[in-house]
């Protein structure tokens, strides 16, 4: 069995352990040696990072060859018309190539925790969320996706990977579970430090 926390990385906080800059980072919040992060999430974005202490589940997780979803709540600028989400449903072309196709739904804003800070309103601009499911993961991808269709993003928090979601997790938090790796994986190294998601098991909150 592997180890794998399910964390609600703050606004502001590094994918990382340690921090030469003396910037907000994982350890702050993870008092947990031993783990690694299976992908990244930007400073300047919330939301679900997964951390484990198994290399293959690191990479079931991580690589792009897996194609796990990743869901995405997105504050966007403006609104878009349904061409524009269709640009989205079809693949968007950015300067590193054309992105697969991506689920895009417009929807009511969701009842997320107050960011700090805040976004900034503009009294004469509209915004609007959207639901972005999306199967891989390039540097800034969502936020390069909305501006390339004329909606750049406000706010982004990653709610979901593959079945694995922030439900019950405030700002900070972390919960604990035991994931089995197929056997076919177990002698994978040590994951590298900085389809259906496996079946967890036996959670264990903590802060």
């Amino acid at each position: 069995m592997a180890r794998l926390l399910l964390l609600n990385k703050p606004y502001r906080v590094l994918s990382q352990f340690t921090d030469d800059a003396g910037r907000n980072t994982l350890a702050d919040h993870v008092p947990v040696a031993g783990v690694y992060p299976a992908g990244r999430l930007d400073w300047d974005s919330e939301g679900l990072l997964l951390l484990t202490d198994d290399g293959s589940l690191q990479a079931r997780i991580s690589s792009p060859r897996f194609h796990l979803p990743k869901t995405y709540l997105v504050q966007v600028e403006g609104i878009p018309d349904e061409a524009k989400l269709q640009q989205l449903r079809e693949g968007v072309q950015l300067n590193d190539g054309r992105t697969r196709p991506a689920l895009a739904t417009l929807i009511e804003p969701p009842p997320l925790w107050p960011r700090h800070p805040p976004v900034r309103e503009r009294r004469h601009i509209p915004d609007c969320w959207l639901k972005l499911v999306i199967t891989e993961g390039r540097n800034r991808q969502v936020r390069r996706m909305t501006a390339a269709v004329g909606h750049p993003t406000l706010r982004l928090v990653r709610w979901q990977i593959g079945d694995w979601t922030l439900e019950g997790l405030a700002p900070g938090q972390w919960r604990e579970l035991s994931v089995y790796v197929p056997r076919a994986d177990a002698s994978a190294q040590r994951p590298r430090r900085p389809g259906r998601a496996p079946r967890p098991s036996r959670p264990r909150r903590g802060r």
